[in-house]
Protein backbone atom coordinates (compact mmCIF):
# COMPACT_ATOMS: atom_id res chain seq x y z
CA UNK A 1 0.00 0.00 0.00
CA UNK A 2 1.34 3.42 -0.96
CA UNK A 3 1.61 6.04 1.78
CA UNK A 4 -0.61 9.11 1.29
CA UNK A 5 0.26 12.38 3.05
CA UNK A 6 -1.39 15.79 2.95
CA UNK A 7 0.48 18.83 1.67
CA UNK A 8 1.24 20.19 5.16
CA UNK A 9 2.71 16.87 6.33
CA UNK A 10 4.66 16.56 3.08
CA UNK A 11 6.21 20.00 3.65
CA UNK A 12 7.02 19.17 7.26
CA UNK A 13 8.56 15.76 6.49
CA UNK A 14 9.83 16.30 2.96
CA UNK A 15 13.43 15.19 3.57
CA UNK A 16 12.36 11.94 5.25
CA UNK A 17 9.73 11.25 2.56
CA UNK A 18 12.24 11.85 -0.23
CA UNK A 19 14.73 9.48 1.42
CA UNK A 20 12.04 6.79 1.65
CA UNK A 21 10.99 7.33 -1.98
CA UNK A 22 14.61 7.10 -3.11
CA UNK A 23 14.79 3.70 -1.36
CA UNK A 24 11.82 2.45 -3.37
CA UNK A 25 8.92 3.49 -1.13
CA UNK A 26 6.81 5.88 -3.25
CA UNK A 27 4.25 8.18 -1.66
CA UNK A 28 1.26 10.26 -2.74
CA UNK A 29 0.66 13.89 -1.81
CA UNK A 30 -3.00 14.78 -1.35
CA UNK A 31 -4.65 18.20 -1.16
CA UNK A 32 -7.92 18.38 0.79
CA UNK A 33 -8.00 14.58 0.75
CA UNK A 34 -7.70 14.37 -3.05
CA UNK A 35 -4.57 12.59 -4.36
CA UNK A 36 -2.61 15.06 -6.49
CA UNK A 37 0.87 13.62 -7.22
CA UNK A 38 2.85 10.43 -6.74
CA UNK A 39 6.53 10.66 -5.84
CA UNK A 40 8.66 7.75 -7.07
CA UNK A 41 12.41 7.28 -7.41
CA UNK A 42 13.89 8.35 -10.75
CA UNK A 43 15.52 5.01 -11.37
CA UNK A 44 12.22 3.15 -11.00
CA UNK A 45 11.24 1.78 -14.40
CA UNK A 46 7.97 3.08 -15.77
CA UNK A 47 5.23 0.58 -16.34
CA UNK A 48 4.74 0.16 -20.06
CA UNK A 49 1.54 -1.33 -21.41
CA UNK A 50 2.17 -2.94 -24.77
CA UNK A 51 -1.07 -3.29 -26.70
CA UNK A 52 -1.28 -6.25 -29.01
CA UNK A 53 1.82 -8.01 -27.68
CA UNK A 54 -0.03 -11.36 -27.66
CA UNK A 55 -1.51 -10.94 -31.10
CA UNK A 56 -1.91 -14.32 -32.76
CA UNK A 57 -1.25 -16.26 -29.55
CA UNK A 58 -4.88 -17.26 -28.97
CA UNK A 59 -8.29 -16.97 -30.58
CA UNK A 60 -11.39 -15.47 -28.98
CA UNK A 61 -14.49 -17.43 -30.04
CA UNK A 62 -17.14 -15.54 -32.02
CA UNK A 63 -19.73 -16.41 -29.35
CA UNK A 64 -17.53 -15.26 -26.46
CA UNK A 65 -20.14 -12.78 -25.22
CA UNK A 66 -22.82 -15.50 -25.24
CA UNK A 67 -20.84 -18.41 -23.78
CA UNK A 68 -22.66 -20.14 -20.90
CA UNK A 69 -25.64 -17.78 -21.31
CA UNK A 70 -28.13 -20.53 -20.41
CA UNK A 71 -26.24 -21.43 -17.24
CA UNK A 72 -25.91 -17.80 -16.21
CA UNK A 73 -29.60 -17.16 -16.81
CA UNK A 74 -30.45 -20.25 -14.75
CA UNK A 75 -28.24 -19.04 -11.87
CA UNK A 76 -29.27 -15.39 -11.88
CA UNK A 77 -32.57 -15.29 -13.76
CA UNK A 78 -33.49 -12.73 -16.36
CA UNK A 79 -34.04 -9.92 -13.87
CA UNK A 80 -37.05 -8.78 -15.84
Amino acid sequence: MVLTVNVHDAKTNLSRLIDQAAKGEPFIIAKAGKPMVKVVPLDQPATVRRLGFMSGQFVVPDDFDRMAAAEIEQLFGTGG
